[in-house]
């Protein structure tokens, strides 16, 4: 099987790079294969509101294909595509929480958050910083799994790891992260 997801990443990918280089028709099989690839994708994660699903893959697709020119070819699409996907889900559930907000009062205490955001940031940036030291078989299922969301399956396809090494991956990673840590301080 793990087999098969990689030769569909790298057919995808190869579908992408050759519609960036201009073949029409390539490109247009890449869009249709990655439709049916995140209405699985948006399906799995949209169960209680299987009506959005459709919309979904159309505004993901469209905004796969408004930042086509930041699609680094020698990174996995599926991953790459899977983030867009996350944040147009994101912008969705915003977006019907945000139609039931507004019928809460505001309160002051919400200005407790808006600090919060600048600290995030930074432990974005400082986690981001350390993650660039550890090597790549470490690093990118940590991203995948960790900061994406991927599943085990997902991060080895994404990765072109097996799902083992994925695993050990992660927890590698994440114990060479605490040491990092404890290093700094």
């Amino acid at each position: 099987m793990e087999g098969g997801l990689s030769a569909t990443e790298d057919r995808l990918r190869d579908l992408m790079v050759r519609g960036l280089a201009g073949d029409g028709a390539a490109y247009h099989a890449c869009l249709k294969e990655l439709s049916a690839h995140l209405r699985a994708f948006l399906r799995r994660r949209l169960a209680r509101l299987p009506d959005d699903v459709e919309d979904l893959v159309q505004e993901t697709l469209l905004a796969v294909h408004n930042q086509r020119h930041t699609y680094e070819s020698d990174q996995p699409l599926t991953a790459w595509v899977h983030a867009i996907a996350r944040y147009k889900l994101v912008d969705l559930l915003r977006r019907r929480s945000g139609r039931e907000a507004l019928h809460d009062p505001l309160d002051e205490e919400l200005a407790v958050f808006a600090s919060s955001d600048a600290d995030a940031a930074d432990a974005r940036r400082d986690v981001a910083k350390l993650l660039e030291r550890l090597p790549e078989r470490q690093r990118l299922p940590i991203q995948y799994m960790k900061l994406e969301g991927l599943s085990v399956i997902e991060a080895a396809r994404a990765s072109g790891m097996s799902e083992s090494a994925v695993k050990v991956g992660v927890h590698r990673g994440l114990k060479a992260l605490a040491a990092m840590m404890r290093g700094a301080k």
